[in-house]
């Protein structure tokens, strides 16, 4: 038997917990009470009992008039009760006479015969039944007192993880700026609770991750402009070189290397997220086209559903560009591009993509498996989709190859 969602959380098991803990407490207090007071009571009926059976007995035994409620063998009379007295012995029993709660006093009298007193017992009976209403009420509303207490508390509690948890999911999703700034965590003199050391680690891990991004994009910029120059010098040197097969080489190695310095200062701009969009009116279908043609790549191209969609066309043909490049370097043949409505995918029918890069996306300088290149060419494309406000999501396919799905807003 599965629980709901709900009682999965906090406030759920605390109202639980303090609803048990206060049944309990209330239960075993008001069985206190209305053991002590009924004890108490019985015994006060008793002794009154007990001495209008002394008086009965005397005046019984000096032949006067029995007093009023006193009586030998009353129809009333409890057999147990009578069989004690008719044995010699005095006791007390509580019963119903006439269907009034009775206490009853009786001793031995002549001629194996019982001398019985009743005493109305209707008043302690009434004092007893308000007792154990008074204390369910009582009970009740502590239990209702206590809960809207304790869900204050819980409450606000749970609000503090709950933004704690807001500002977790904001720095996951990229908002290194976001910072939970617990008042507790600011002043010294205010009382440390675990929430706030939390929410204290937590901004600090979001400060330390701050600083090493910045440190890695400015490097990672740095590095690209400096290249710049000297790149542009070879190029122009190695187009001086005689004609040949070590030429050749140069060159390709000198067009590899320019290629990597514009992916990282294609990623330093994307990494400062100031690109502004030039949007127009596109044809999917025929923007996807277009792409695989210049590819030069043996891809094939299905639309199922063309549409006109409102976008950056050279991100768009970045991206896409990126993404069947990717798919022939890594991948095997066939490589489909697939086009319906908004959605457009990738396929092709190698291994599939890593368990990392499905599970945490691309990252940059990261392959694994043996696979040339620089993990640049998804990471460009996830950062160019997120400029258009696309979103491009990794999977493998059920019967092998990798798929990749870009969705336009």
């Amino acid at each position: 038997m599965r629980l709901p969602r709900w009682a999965g959380t906090l406030a759920a098991k605390s109202a639980a917990f303090i609803t048990v803990m206060c049944c309990a407490l209330a239960a075993l207090l008001g069985v206190l009470v209305h053991v002590s007071v009924t004890d108490q009571t019985v015994a006060q009926a008793r002794d009154q009992a007990l001495s209008r059976l002394a008086d009965a007995t005397t005046a019984y035994q000096a032949g006067d008039a029995l007093l009023p409620g006193s009586a030998i063998d009353p129809v009333g009379l409890p057999p147990r009760l009578r069989a004690l007295a008719v044995g010699g012995e005095r006791g007390t029993m509580v019963a119903r006479d006439d269907g009034r709660p009775t206490m009853w006093a009786a001793g031995p009298a002549d001629r194996n015969q019982a001398l019985a007193v009743a005493v109305d017992y209707s008043q302690q009976t009434r004092t007893i039944a308000g007792l154990d209403r008074s204390i369910v009420w009582s009970s009740a509303l502590a239990i209702g007192a206590t809960l809207l207490v304790g869900a204050f508390a819980v409450t606000r509690v749970t609000r503090r993880l709950h933004g704690t948890a807001q500002v977790a999911r904001r720095i996951s999703a990229g908002d290194l700026d976001a910072r939970v700034h617990d008042p507790r965590t600011k002043d010294p003199t205010r009382p440390q609770d675990e929430v706030a050391a939390v929410a204290a680690a937590l901004d600090g891990m979001a400060a330390s991750l701050q600083s090493k991004l910045l440190s890695e994009q400015r490097f990672t910029a740095d590095v690209a402009h400096e290249l710049r120059t000297p790149l542009t010098g070879l190029h122009a040197a190695a187009e001086l070189l005689p004609a040949g097969r070590p030429t050749e080489l140069v060159r390709d190695r000198v067009a590899a290397l320019r290629t990597l310095t514009e992916d990282l200062l294609e990623i330093s701009r994307l990494d400062t997220g100031r690109e502004r969009l030039e949007t127009d009116a596109e044809a999917l279908g025929a923007l996807a086209e277009r792409v695989v043609r210049v590819s030069g790549t043996e891809t094939e191209v299905k639309v199922v559903r063309d549409v006109w969609v409102e976008t950056d066309r050279r991100r768009l043909e970045r991206v896409l560009g990126n993404l069947v490049a990717n798919a022939h370097r890594h991948g095997r043949a066939p490589v489909v591009l697939t086009v319906e409505g908004k959605e457009v995918t990738v396929r092709d029918h190698g291994d599939g993509f890593p368990g990392y890069l499905v599970a945490h996306g691309p990252q940059r300088f990261r392959t694994e498996g043996g696979s040339k290149g620089h993990g640049l060419g998804l990471t460009i494309a996830a950062g160019q989709a997120e400029v258009l406000g696309a979103r491009l999501s990794f999977g493998n396919a059920i019967d092998g190859g990798a798929v990749a799905v870009l969705t336009l807003p």
